[in-house]
């Protein structure tokens, strides 16, 4: 039967790249690519001069440029920060590396 290993008798399943690969734009956590192309436009066209359009771009290259930097060391990094802070009520106050038992 091709869906067992030879001889070990597990069960082989493929798993999609598509399904398991993290949500990226432009190299960046979608959301948060977006976050910033969408506060860039509001700066650049609420205020509507030139020097905002101007630091609007620049804004927005600086932080894409960030956001890629930080999917390249984890692509899930902001959901893990997220349920970092989310978990903070339930950490002991006594937990440390040096804490006897």
């Amino acid at each position: 039967m091709a869906d067992y290993l030879s001889g070990s008798g597990l069960r082989r399943n493929r798993i999609h790249r598509a399904l398991s690969r993290p949500s990226l734009l432009m190299g960046a956590d979608r959301e948060l690519v977006l976050l910033t192309g969408l506060a860039a436009v509001i700066l650049i066209f609420v205020v509507l001069t030139i020097y905002s359009a101007l630091f609007g771009a620049a804004v927005w290259f600086v932080l894409v440029g960030i956001l890629r930097m930080m999917a390249k060391a984890d692509p899930l990094m902001r959901k893990v920060y997220v349920r970092h802070i989310s978990y903070k009520p339930h950490y002991r106050p006594t937990a440390s590396p040096w804490r006897k038992f």
